[in-house]
Order: structure tokens, then C-alpha cells, then sequence
């Protein structure tokens, strides 16, 4: 049941992120809506990865051969998305930051290129 919240609410950060990128004309609040996005995604992954009554994938003395275990792949997984998520944002808000020091305004349209 908690696993079933888990992801829908990974659903609705990925909606919202989602919508936020697509609705949203300033450069900030686009990437905003990216991390959001990226939030829900990576709660989605734990979630499916999860199994009812299982122990964390640790091989201890008290481990008995019919013993189950969380999948430790999608953990793997997110924990290396969050560094290069976090990667990703960080470069987008350094050009974000250039782009607007070099126009004066964050908004997608003042971006056109120019046209003969």
C-alpha cells in the first residue's frame, strides 16, 4: 500500500515537473521544473524496486537461506542519477545564469536567434 503512494506521488512530481518545462517561459523556473521531475522519477524507480517483507540486500549470520531481499539494482540506480542529475542542474543553471548576463532577461522568447 505505502509503495503504491510512493509511486503515485512520483507520478504526480513527474506531471508536475512536466508541466512546469512546458507552461513555464523563464529559464529558472524551467529548470525548476526539471528537478522536479527528475525528484519524481527517481521515487518512482525505489518504488518498483521494492518487495513486501523483504530485508535490505546485506549478507549478515542471521540471514537464512529462504531469506528475500530488496533489489539493490534500482537503488544503485538512483543514487547515480542523483549525482548526475545534479550535474545536469548545475550546468543548466550556470548557463541560465551566462545567458542572462549576457541579455538581461531570463525569458525563452528574448533567446530567438536572429534572422537575415
Amino acid at each position: 500500500m505505502i509503495i503504491q503512494i510512493i509511486v503515485s506521488i512520483g507520478a504526480l512530481l513527474v506531471l508536475i515537473g512536466l508541466w512546469g518545462l512546458l507552461t513555464r517561459r523563464n529559464l529558472i523556473k524551467m529548470i525548476i521544473g526539471f528537478s522536479i521531475m527528475d525528484t519524481g522519477t527517481h521515487l518512482i524507480i525505489v518504488g518498483l524496486g521494492y518487495r513486501k517483507g523483504a530485508t535490505a540486500p546485506i549478507l549478515d549470520s542471521s540471514i537464512t537461506p529462504g531469506t528475500h531481499f530488496v533489489d539493490p539494482i534500482p537503488s544503485a540506480l538512483v543514487l547515480t542519477a542523483i549525482v548526475i542529475g545534479l550535474a545536469v542542474t548545475a550546468l543548466m543553471l550556470a548557463y541560465a545564469v551566462r545567458l542572462h548576463s549576457s541579455r538581461g532577461s531570463a525569458l525563452i522568447e528574448d533567446f530567438k536567434e536572429n534572422t537575415l
